[in-house]
C-alpha cells in the first residue's frame, strides 16, 4: 500500500526521480537505514511514506495528527532554499521576517509577537534554538539550508508530550540524509539567478557519500549561496527634527546576503542490532542590511519604491553550529535510542539608530551646545545561545501496545549584549564623547546573561484496542529552573544590576483515538496540551518587582482529521479541523519612558481553522496538488495596557501575521524526450489573504483598529530536462513581481521619536521576481 498525501503530493513539481524521495528514512537501526535507502529506489506509488515525527518509524497514514512531509527532492526541484521558499508547500505555516536568518515561524495563528518561540525547530534528533524568552528564540528560528536534506516534517498543533518546551503550536524537523554503505556517490548543483531591480545571485552545492567499510560510511555536503540585494538607500533628509542635518548614504542593492556552510556525518553499524551516527553542521548567514522598505504608516504602501534611509551600514551575521551523536540499539525486549547534542547560535547585529537617537539626544543636551545630533549612532548587539541536550528513549511495538518512554535534559547559556555607540560621520569609528557621558556610564549599554536548565520524563503508548481502532496516550512532566543577571548603564539605558531566578513544573499530555476504516482511509481525533516556559525578565531600571518574572503560557488543541487515498493511489486527501484555546498569553510590554520592552502575560485567545491537502495523478506524467488553510485566530480578552495606559490590542483583534485564508496550487507534467531524457514543466500559485500587522498601541488608540496588511499572490514556474546523470532547469519565482509584506517595524523609539524619517514605518517584503537557471550532476 502506498500513501500519496500531503508530503508526496507536494512532490508534484519534481521529476519522476524527485518524486521517489518522498519515502523517508526511519533511521532506527542499521537494518532500517538500509530498508529506507532501498525504498528510495522504488516508485512512489508502491511504497509507504515513512515518518519519524513521533520519534519512531511510522507510516504517515497511521499517525493520528496533522503532519505535512516535503521531500528533499521536491525542495531542490522548486529551488526552495529557505523558509520563504517553501511556505506554499505547508498549509497553515507562516513566516514573519525582515532579515534572512532572523525569522519567526507561525503555525495555526499562535503568535502575538513575543520573543520566545512557539514553534520548535529540530535537526534530526537535535532541538535547535533557545528554550527561554531571554535569547530571542522566536525571531531566530533555525533556517537551515535544504540541500541534501531527506525531508522536512511539519507537525501542527502542540507537541509538548514528545518535544517539550517551546513547541506550543508545532514542530518543524529537518531530517537529513544518513550516510550509506551502498555506493560512492557524488552529487552537485550550480545556479545563477537575477532579481528584478537588483543584482545577480549564484549558488553552488556539492555532496559526497563514501562507503569506508561494509559497516562504516561517511557523507558530507557543502554549499555557498550569494543572495542578490534589491533594496536601495536613498537620500531622504530627516528635516522634521531641529538640528538634524544628515542625508542618508545613497547606495544600491544594500540588502545582499551570503549563506554558506556544510554538514558531515559518519555512520557506524557494527551489527544489524546497533548503529551509531556522528554529525556536525556549520552554517553562516551574513546579511548587509535588512529587507525593509520604508512605507506609509497607515496604508503600508512604499514611500520611495524599494528603498530605506540608511545612514550607517547595517549587518546581521548569524552562525549555527551543531554536534550530535545518536546511537540506536536493539536490546531484544526494546529499542534504545540515545541522542547527545551540543549546539550554538550566535548573532551579531549592527543597527542604524542615527535618526531616532539624534533627535533624542538633541532635546536634553541642546542647552549645552553639544553637536551629538550631527553624528551617527548605532546599536551593536550580540545574541549567543549555547545548548547541551541529552535524550534517552526506550520503545517497542507489540500486538497489544506500541510504547515509548524517555528522559530529557538540557542546559542552556544565553547572552544578549547591547551597546549604543556614537560614530564619526561617514565612518564606523567611535566618537570620543564629552566628559558628561563618562559620569553617567556612556551613551548606553545593556547585558543579560541567562541560564536555562530543564529535566523531563515522558511516555507515549498506542493501545491496539480492536483490529481497526487504536488509542494513543501521552504525557510529559518537566521541571525547569532559570537564572538571569541584568546589567545596564548610560544615558539611554539607565543604571541597573540585579539577578532574578525562577522555576516551574509543567505537565503536558495528549489523547488521540484513531479508526482505520480500511487500508486506505484513517479517521483520527486529538486533544493535546503544549506550553512555553516563563522565566526571569528583562526590565527597565526602577521597574516594580512584580515584573521580575513572567509565567508560562499554554494552549489546548482539539483536532479531528481524515487521511485517505484511492485504491489505485491516484487521488488522496488529508484534511483536519481544529480549535485552540490559548491561555495566559506571553506578550511584549513596553515601558513608554525608557523604551524598554519586557515579557509579560495577559489575556486569552482562540484559533479555529481547517487545513486541506488534495493530490491527484489523473494521467501518466501529470501530478496535481492543492492545499488550503482557513485560520481564524483572535484575542478573546484585551491585552494589558502599556505603561502609558494604552492597550496594544483588544478583544476580537486578529492575531498578527495570520491570514485567514491561504491557498496553493501546484502542477507538473513530465514526458520523455528521447533516450533516457525526461522533460518537465510546472508551476504553482499561492494566495495569502489580508492580515493584521504587528500590534501597535499608538496606532490602535488613534484609529480604533490594528494595521492591515493587504493580500497578495505569488506565481512560480519551473521547467527542465533530466538526462539521468545531468539535469538542466530554468525557473521563475514571483512571476508577477508581487509586493507581499511579511513584517512591520514600529514607528517610535523611546516612546517618542520615529525610527525612520518622515514618520515612515518599516515593512519586510518578499523577494521580487527572480529568474534563474541551474545545472546538476549525480554520479
Amino acid at each position: 500500500m502506498a500513501l500519496w498525501l500531503a508530503g508526496s503530493s507536494l512532490a508534484a513539481l519534481g521529476t519522476a526521480a524527485q518524486a521517489q524521495d518522498t519515502v523517508a528514512q526511519p533511521a532506527a537501526t542499521a537494518a532500517a537505514e538500509q530498508a529506507a535507502q532501498a525504498a528510495q529506489s522504488e516508485p512512489t506509488g508502491s511504497q509507504d511514506i515513512i515518518v519519524t515525527a513521533q520519534k519512531r518509524a511510522q507510516v504517515l497514514l497511521d499517525v493520528p495528527q496533522s503532519i505535512t512531509v516535503v521531500s528533499g527532492k521536491t525542495l531542490e526541484a522548486q529551488h526552495a532554499n529557505s523558509f520563504e521558499d517553501y511556505l506554499k508547500l505547508v498549509p497553515g505555516l507562516q513566516l514573519n521576517q525582515d532579515t534572512p536568518g532572523a525569522g519567526r515561524l507561525i503555525l495555526r495563528g499562535v503568535n502575538t509577537g513575543g520573543v520566545a518561540s512557539t514553534v520548535g525547530v529540530y535537526v534530526d534528533e537535535t532541538p535547535f534554538g533557545s528554550s527561554s524568552g531571554l535569547v530571542n528564540g522566536a525571531v531566530l528560528a533555525g533556517d537551515f539550508d535544504t540541500f541534501d536534506v531527506n525531508r522536512i516534517e511539519v507537525l501542527r498543533g502542540p507537541q509538548g508530550t514528545l518535544y517539550g518546551a517551546s513547541s506550543l503550536s508545532g514542530v518543524l524537523r529537518f531530517v537529513t540524509n544518513a550516510p550509506s554503505t551502498d555506493r560512492l556517490q557524488v552529487r552537485g548543483r550550480a545556479s545563477l539567478e537575477d532579481v528584478a531591480g537588483g543584482d545577480l545571485g549564484w549558488s553552488t552545492n556539492l555532496m559526497v557519500n563514501a562507503p569506508i567499510t561494509d559497516n562504516v560510511a561517511f557523507r558530507a555536503s557543502g554549499y555557498y549561496r550569494k543572495n542578490p540585494g534589491f533594496i536601495d538607500s536613498i537620500g531622504t533628509a530627516g528635516t522634521d527634527i531641529v538640528g538634524f542635518t544628515h542625508t542618508s548614504d545613497v547606495q544600491e542593492d544594500i540588502n545582499d546576503s551570503a549563506s554558506y556552510g556544510g554538514r558531515a556525518s559518519l555512520l557506524f553499524t557494527p551489527s544489524d542490532r546497533a548503529s551509531i551516527r556522528l554529525t556536525a553542521i556549520s552554517q553562516d548567514i551574513k546579511v548587509d542590511a535588512p529587507t525593509i522598505v520604508e512605507a506609509d504608516p497607515v496604508t503600508l504602501e512604499p514611500l520611495h519604491g524599494l528603498s530605506q534611509s540608511q545612514f550607517v551600514p547595517q549587518k546581521s551575521d548569524v552562525a549555527y553550529r551543531i554536534y550530535n551523536a545518536t546511537g540506536e540499539f536493539d536490546l531484544g525486549f526494546a529499542d534504545l535510542t540515545s541522542s547527545t547534542s551540543y549546539g550554538t547560535q550566535k548573532q551579531t547585529l549592527r543597527i542604524d539608530l542615527t535618526f531616532p537617537i539624534s533627535g533624542f539626544i538633541q532635546l536634553p543636551f541642546a542647552f549645552g551646545g553639544l553637536n551629538l545630533p550631527d553624528n551617527e549612532f548605532i546599536e551593536g548587539q550580540h545574541t549567543n545561545d549555547k545548548k547541551f541536550t541529552q535524550e534517552v528513549r526506550l520503545s517497542d511495538q507489540t500486538r497489544i501496545v506500541d510504547w515509548l518512554v524517555g528522559a530529557y535534559y538540557t542546559d542552556e547559556d544565553g547572552l544578549i549584549a547591547q551597546d549604543f555607540v556614537a560614530l564619526q560621520p561617514g565612518t564606523l569609528t567611535p566618537l570620543d564623547l564629552p566628559p558628561i557621558f563618562d559620569l553617567i556610564g556612556g551613551l548606553g549599554f545593556a547585558q543579560i546573561v541567562s541560564n536555562y536548565k530543564e529535566l523531563a520524563g515522558f511516555a507515549d503508548a498506542t493501545f491496539h484496542i480492536a483490529p481497526q481502532f487504536d488509542l494513543e496516550l501521552g504525557g510529559r512532566y518537566s521541571h525547569n529552573k532559570q537564572k538571569a543577571h541584568q546589567v545596564t548603564g548610560g544615558a539611554l539605558a539607565g543604571a541597573s544590576d540585579f539577578v532574578v531566578r525562577s522555576s516551574e513544573d509543567v505537565f503536558t499530555w495528549s489523547v488521540a483515538p484513531k479508526y482505520k476504516v480500511n487500508d486506505h482511509t484513517t479517521l483520527y481525533a486529538r486533544v493535546a496540551k503544549g506550553f512555553r516556559p516563563g522565566g526571569p525578565n528583562v526590565l527597565p531600571p526602577g521597574a516594580p518587582q512584580e515584573f521580575a518574572t513572567y509565567d508560562s503560557d499554554s494552549i489546548i488543541n482539539y483536532e479531528a482529521g481524515i487521511k485517505a487515498e484511492s485504491a489505485d493511489h491516484r487521488f488522496s486527501v488529508d484534511a483536519a479541523v481544529f480549535h485552540i484555546d490559548w491561555d495566559n498569553i506571553q506578550l511584549l510590554a513596553n515601558d513608554a519612558a525608557s523604551g524598554f520592552s519586557f515579557n509579560s502575560n495577559g489575556g486569552k485567545a482562540k484559533s479555529d481553522g481547517v487545513e486541506v491537502t488534495l493530490a491527484a495523478r489523473p494521467i501518466r506524467g501529470l501530478e496535481l496538488s492543492a492545499n488550503a488553510a482557513y485560520t481564524n485566530a483572535r484575542l478573546t480578552q484585551d491585552t494589558p495596557a502599556d505603561t502609558a495606559g494604552r492597550i496594544p490590542a483588544k478583544k476580537g483583534d486578529q492575531l498578527p501575521f495570520t491570514p485567514k485564508f491561504t491557498t496553493a496550487l501546484n502542477a507538473d507534467y513530465q514526458w520523455g524526450v528521447g533516450g533516457n531524457a525526461v522533460a518537465h514543466f510546472g508551476g504553482s500559485w499561492r494566495h495569502v489573504s489580508g492580515q493584521t500587522a504587528g500590534y501597535d498601541a499608538v496606532f490602535r488608540q488613534t484609529f480604533g483598529h490594528q494595521r492591515h496588511v493587504d493580500a497578495y499572490d505569488v506565481f512560480d514556474l519551473a521547467a527542465g530536462v533530466d538526462f539521468g546523470r545531468f539535469d538542466v532547469q530554468a525557473f521563475v519565482k514571483n512571476l508577477g513581481n508581487s509586493h507581499g509584506v511579511t513584517s512591520t517595524t514600529g514607528t517610535t523609539v523611546f516612546g517618542v521619536f520615529s525610527i525612520f524619517p518622515g514618520g515612515a514605518i518599516g515593512t519586510g517584503i518578499i523577494t521580487p521576481r527572480t529568474a534563474g537557471v541551474s545545472v546538476g550532476f549525480d554520479f
